[in-house]
């Protein structure tokens, strides 16, 4: 596929991928909607990749849908994603199949790294990664009740679980624009930086040279299920027969191997 609203490289483990649009603030257009999804179908399938940090190009990340697609949707009456059935169509699986929920079905850890405003559909984005850093200035609002709308692409799903259901409710109904320092103990974010982007990358080259990547992967897989399971005693099961699983791998006596030697693992 030809990019035009997106780009990435991977570098030590470590995939980036930008929306690029800085001339549109980063808008999100149909277009850059199924560039997102290409990539991240291709990024999946690779080996030399162990966690995805996504990005906006210049000093906002994302500014939510562009407006003049906004205006084709009001002129046309109904909503559009701008992709057709025949996406790319990474992670997924039995009911995290839909817009954004299919990163928490994802390979690897997706992290966001929101280095300036964020509102709308980049904020459902941010709001299903597995980790999120954030710039202290940056702007974030939800945006939709101020545009008429209701909430979108599941935030009221995933916002409520990140950070209550009153900051939610606050949010959410009134689409005001808060900020990376307001809403630092909130539990959105896992740091506040002045280089989110930097901090997303030292997180996650930690992550890429010291963990097992089964382990990394069946411990995300964990991390969905029971999100949507609300069960104790199938988490303990399950994870009893991951355990099973691993134990008899190669990253699992490697792990072993490294402890007990007392030297870094070679995954």
């Amino acid at each position: 596929m030809d990019l035009n609203a997106t780009r990435f490289d991977v570098v030590d483990g470590v995939a980036t991928l930008w929306l690029d649009r800085p001339h549109r603030a980063n808008a999100w257009t149909g277009r850059m909607h199924a560039e997102y999804r290409w990539i991240m179908a291709e990024l999946e399938d690779r080996d030399d990749v162990r966690a995805v940090i996504i990005a906006g190009t210049g000093d906002r990340f994302c500014v939510g849908g562009d407006s003049q697609a906004l205006s084709d949707h009001a002129e046309r009456g109904s909503y559009d994603r701008g992709i057709t059935d025949e996406a790319a169509s990474p992670g997924g699986g039995d009911r995290i199949d839909a817009d954004f929920a299919w990163q928490l079905g994802y390979r690897h850890p997706i992290i966001a790294a929101v280095n300036g405003a964020c509102a709308g559909i980049g904020l459902a984005l941010v709001t299903f990664c597995d980790l999120r850093f954030v710039h202290p200035d940056a702007k974030l609002t939800t945006a939709a009740p101020k545009l008429g709308l209701p909430a979108e692409y599941g935030m009221t799903w995933t916002l409520p679980r990140l950070i209550g259901t009153t900051r939610a409710a606050d949010i959410l109904l009134s689409g005001r624009v808060f900020t990376g320092t307001e809403s630092a103990e909130w539990g959105l974010w896992n740091t506040v930086s002045d280089d989110p982007l930097a901090a997303a990358t030292e997180w996650a080259r930690a992550l890429a040279t010291t963990t097992g990547p089964e382990a990394v992967r069946m411990t995300k897989q964990q991390l969905a299920a029971d999100l949507l399971r609300h069960d104790p005693q199938a988490s303990v099961d399950d994870s009893i027969r991951l355990m099973n699983v691993a134990m008899g791998t190669d990253e699992y006596a490697e792990g072993v191997a490294a402890l007990v030697e007392k030297r870094p693992p070679n995954f």
